[in-house]
């Protein structure tokens, strides 16, 4: 028999593997949960620190721990991204030094084979998708989704056919295409698009990720949440910041780590979980906010188009991770997601998508309203990869003017170009002694 299988979140009734999502008897969600007590094992089978380091850098060294069919072998070395200090990036959204060896970047923007965390989920949608004899797979998708599953598809020799708003950044469609995708556009928003698939998916027999393998595909997540532990030492972190869509990630974060403490593979911390989104689409955000555990859905209008989701598939789990830990959360505007994508570049290296900007933009005021403190260590969630939203960018820096291969013209410009910063450095520091004498 296999160690896990399908569980109600609400009533708890189970229901073996299959493709489905939601409960018959409740209508709630459905998750994966599993046989601990086998996977603490006895006669030296247990699950260790040892016995995981021997195997490979990539997301399947955690297999025990995620929902594959009995002799699955991966194809694709997902996952393992790097884990790395941050400090100029703390310095400056702390405005101090203390913060230098306690925040770090949790960086997917690196994730094989599309740049994004939902490599990771989509890898376990597909392997499962096989299993129950799928030959078609599907999505809707913000764009970093229709990149995986389009990929993935590629990969495994199936069919795949992605919906997706008619909005979305050239680079994510082009990034699906290319994969020999069917890609429909939809003139909708996610919400919308989203619709339609729970629609296509009740009279076609496909494998839809984010609809009836959504249970194992968000299992995918843990692994972010596994990776970052054993990046620490083997330790939780005291925050995560995370970014939300759908709401799915910060709540798998939250389950890694739980399983780990259960399998005493990491000691027992309270972690606070800390959810980032965009103003222009914030309803898990805004509920936090005003107090309440319901979502009130909004219609997105926001650069941030891969959190661009107004009504949350697991809104309601995040809020409960999030006030449950002692967190909160916070939204950005548009201006504050560029300035924090360049930001993030300037001082880590690190050309993160606008999820990534709203990550960071969303620290600086949790470190500002001293939620987050520069003692403790933080770990910020980047998930995608900035040369996908490029066009957000534009008109940000301007085209200089080609000078001629000559070193007299090279020195002329140098001192034009320093001349300039001179300026804005003392313009700069006039408006810095203004603000603070006011």
């Amino acid at each position: 028999m296999s160690h896990y299988e399908l569980r109600c979140r609400e009533c708890g009734r189970t229901w073996g593997n299959q493709p489905r999502s939601i409960c018959d008897e409740c209508f709630s969600p459905l998750e994966v949960a599993y046989d601990y007590d086998s996977l603490r094992g006895s006669n030296g089978s247990a699950l260790t620190r040892e016995r995981i380091a021997q195997r490979p850098p990539n997301m399947w060294r955690y297999s025990e721990l995620l929902p594959l069919p009995q002799g699955f072998q991966p194809r694709l070395p997902v996952g393992f991204t790097p884990l790395f200090q941050a400090p100029q990036l703390a310095a400056r959204l702390t405005g101090t030094t203390a913060a230098a060896a306690n925040l770090y970047i949790k960086n997917d923007a690196v994730c094989l084979p599309t740049l994004s965390f939902k490599d990771r989920v989509v890898a376990v949608a597909l392997a499962n998708a096989r299993e129950f004899g799928f030959d078609t797979v599907s999505c809707s998708s913000t764009g970093n989704l229709a990149n995986a599953v389009a990929a993935h598809a590629a990969r495994e020799g199936l069919k795949a056919w992605i919906f997706i708003p008619s909005d979305l950044e050239p680079a994510k469609i082009l990034g699906t295409n290319v994969f020999g995708a069917k890609v429909v556009r939809i003139a909708g928003n996610y919400d919308q698009v989203n619709r339609l698939c729970s629609q296509v998916a009740d009279e076609h027999r496909w494998g839809f990720v984010n609809v009836n393998l959504r249970p194992y595909y968000a299992e995918g997540s843990k692994t972010f949440g596994f990776e970052i532990a054993e990046q620490l030492g083997w330790r939780l972190p005291d925050n995560v910041v995370c970014p939300m869509a759908g709401g799915s990630l910060i709540t798998k974060i939250k389950k890694a780590f739980d399983e780990l403490i259960k399998l005493g593979l990491v000691e027992p911390k309270e972690v606070k979980f800390f959810g980032a989104q965009a103003t222009g689409c914030s309803p898990i955000s805004t509920a936090i906010k005003t107090g309440t555990s319901e979502i009130e859905p909004q219609k997105p209008a926001t650069i941030a188009r891969s959190l661009a989701i107004g009504n949350p598939a697991d809104g309601h789990y995040a809020i409960k991770t999030i006030k449950g830990s002692g967190g909160w959360s916070e939204d950005v505007s548009d201006p504050e997601v560029i300035d924090a994508i360049r930001l993030v570049a300037e001082t880590e290296g690190v050309f993160t998508e606008t999820a990534g900007g709203v990550t960071v933009g969303c620290a600086g005021k949790l470190y500002r309203q001293d939620r987050i403190l520069p003692e403790e260590t933080t770990v910020l969630c980047i998930t995608g990869n900035g040369l996908k939203t490029t066009d957000v960018l534009a008109g940000v820096y301007q085209t200089e003017r080609p000078i001629a291969p000559k070193l007299a013209e090279f020195e002329q410009y140098l001192q034009k170009t320093l001349d300039v910063a001179d300026i804005r450095e003392i313009v700069g520091a006039a408006e810095e002694a203004a603000s603070v004498g006011a």
